[in-house]
């Protein structure tokens, strides 16, 4: 996704997406948004991978450390969808807002390849059933990973664009 972005002179970004990609800038990033304030990394096993335990070898210290400093991660990762929902539009960002970008990609990468139990040798071929293919679809969309031909790009089949999210 993020070859279509390059740094200009003045420290911001340029953005040059179609509007495949600022479909998925529109639809995707609310569907995380959804999930995380539904689901707990105890009710989903997906969401374990965002907030991994702190402590794994020590529940009591573990639910401590989640109690204390959970709502500000959930914050910061809510903070960077609501940044990219407002930007999904944008031809120019700021680096605090190509972060939250990247942010956004990365946990959705996590989010998709723990449901899809995706490895460095997954395939298109892997998943053939929609709605798994169009997650896959997406998932290399973000550009996490080896989609036969296309690695990293920033291009959805209209299955993805269809069903797609996570």
């Amino acid at each position: 996704m993020f070859h279509a972005i390059s740094r200009s002179r003045d420290g911001t970004y340029r953005v040059r997406l179609g509007e495949r990609e600022r479909d998925v800038l529109r639809v995707v990033p609310s569907q995380l948004r959804d999930l995380l304030e539904r689901e707990t990394p105890a009710s989903d096993p997906s969401l374990a991978r965002l907030f991994p335990p702190a402590y794994p070898d020590d529940p009591m210290r573990n639910l401590e450390y989640e109690h204390l400093a959970g709502d500000e991660l959930l914050g910061g990762r809510l903070g960077a969808i609501e940044t990219v929902e407002r930007t999904a539009e944008a031809t120019t960002l700021t680096e605090e807002e190509l972060l939250a970008w990247l942010g956004v990609a990365n946990d959705l990468r996590l989010v998709l390849g723990t449901r899809l139990e995706v490895t460095e040798e997954s395939t298109a071929r892997d998943f053939p059933q929609d709605p798994e293919a169009a997650m896959f679809d997406l998932y290399g969309f973000l550009g996490a990973g080896r989609t036969g031909e296309r690695r990293g790009n920033l291009i959805v089949s209209e299955r993805a664009r269809r069903r797609g999210g996570p």
